[in-house]
């Protein structure tokens, strides 16, 4: 082995022992996952010294490659670009879980995705490379360059190395997530269950249900909309929404509409993007208000559909088995609450219908032995007193009653 060969050998060694040091350093820091991938970015970054550093990740489902970290602020883009498997060179890799290193002209390659809204889309050179755990892919990492540039055999491998060091550390901060977010999930069960069973007015109980609800599944907006049979109409009943647009937003049809659909199968609804479902009525609003994918759940009570609550996300969200299953317990309790709610009313009302018959009962007897009236006529003596004086026949009760008893005194 001559000199230059052996000094190379040499700059790749330490350069691995540094890399892989970088490595331990992540694998023994918190789990956070957002940290985690851009912590590997840099590491890629300076292995490679690369012009663009991406990272995909497959969402919950498995069948897309979404857009999670990246070198270059991408703001926008992280979260909405997504890939399904197979797809594109990243999604290929995935798919074959075997690396792909391209010299120049990456973008001419047959399996090549273009993205309107990514410059590196014109990069020359293409290095990808599956992220492994237990032998099968979790995600890729893309490496770029602006102009044509050589991946040698042992460059490849070093990514190689580091996507499978990484692997682990970036399932377990995905799992440390997942179990954050259904601890935080049922805590929030927990509130609504405590806020429905509460003293509180109905408003103010949705109002809290829309805000616990919003925060658990990290949504930008969470609504509530009852049902007017009469109108056949589902309006907002509350929303933890700033925006007087959306709260201003006119009643919904149920016939020919994604909410009423949703009122009239008893199921639950996604949209991966309402902005490009032709069915939801609010387009333009949804693109203003940044509202992408949409969970539609109905709230159900005795069989009966009698609202739904919809919640929003601000990038494209797959929602899980488990969000949706999160969401239709709240909606159900939200139902029992709005139940629960109408139930008192009606007895309320039964009970100030009785209190007033018995008031005009009373002023019934007080005229018929004043006056000599039969209880016909001192009914129609009750009722046109109420009308001419646009008062209710329980106020004229009560002001007969009253009379009567200051007279005996």
């Amino acid at each position: 082995m001559d000199m230059a060969t052996s000094n190379k050998s040499g700059n790749v060694s330490r350069q691995e022992i540094k890399i892989l040091r970088k490595i331990v350093d992540i694998t023994s820091s918190e789990l956070d996952l957002p940290w985690i991938l851009q912590e590997v970015v840099k590491i890629v970054n300076d292995a490679t010294q690369a012009d663009s550093v991406f990272i995909y990740l497959f969402d919950d489902k498995k069948t897309n490659l979404v857009l999670s970290a990246s070198k270059t602020p991408h703001k926008k883009e992280v979260g909405r670009v997504i890939l399904k498997v197979g797809e594109g060179i990243t999604g290929w890799v995935a798919k074959e879980n075997k690396p792909v290193a391209i010299k120049k002209n990456a973008y001419q390659d047959p399996r090549f995705k273009n993205f309107d809204v990514l410059p590196e889309d014109r990069y020359e050179a293409f290095l990808s490379v599956p992220i492994i755990y237990q032998g099968k892919a979790i995600g890729v990492i893309n490496v770029q360059h602006r102009k044509p540039h050589a991946y040698p055999a042992n460059m490849v491998n070093l990514i190689h190395t580091i996507a499978k060091q990484v692997g682990g550390v970036i399932e377990n901060a995905r799992l440390f997530a997942e179990t954050k977010k259904k601890a935080t999930q049922l805590d929030s069960l927990v509130k609504v269950s405590h806020t429905i069973t509460s003293e509180r007015y109905l408003d103010e109980i949705l109002n809290l249900i829309v805000v616990v609800t919003a925060e658990m599944l990290n949504s930008k907006i969470c609504s509530i909309m009852l049902l007017d049979e009469k109108a056949e109409e589902l309006a907002i009943k509350a929303t933890q929404s700033l925006s007087e647009e959306y709260k201003r937003k006119p009643n919904v049809r149920v016939n020919n509409s994604l909410s009423g659909e949703v009122i009239r199968s008893k199921i639950p609804l996604t949209v991966f993007d309402v902005r490009q479902e032709v069915r939801y009525m609010y387009r333009d609003l949804a693109v203003k208000e940044e509202l992408t994918s949409m969970l539609s759940v109905p709230m159900i009570v005795k069989e009966k559909a009698i609202g739904i609550i919809n919640v929003y996300t601000k990038t494209p969200h797959h929602f899980s088995q488990d969000e949706i299953a999160a969401l239709r317990m709240i909606a159900n309790q939200a139902a029992v609450a709005v139940e629960n709610t109408k139930l008192m009313e009606e007895a309320l009302k039964a009970r100030e219908a009785l209190s007033t018959r018995k008031l005009i009962e009373r002023a019934k007897g007080i005229l018929m032995r004043l006056n000599g009236l039969s209880e016909e006529s001192a009914y129609r003596l009750i009722h046109k007193k109420s009308m001419d004086s646009c008062r209710s026949m329980k106020e004229i009760a009560e002001s007969i009653i009253l009379m009567d008893e200051l007279q005996k005194k």
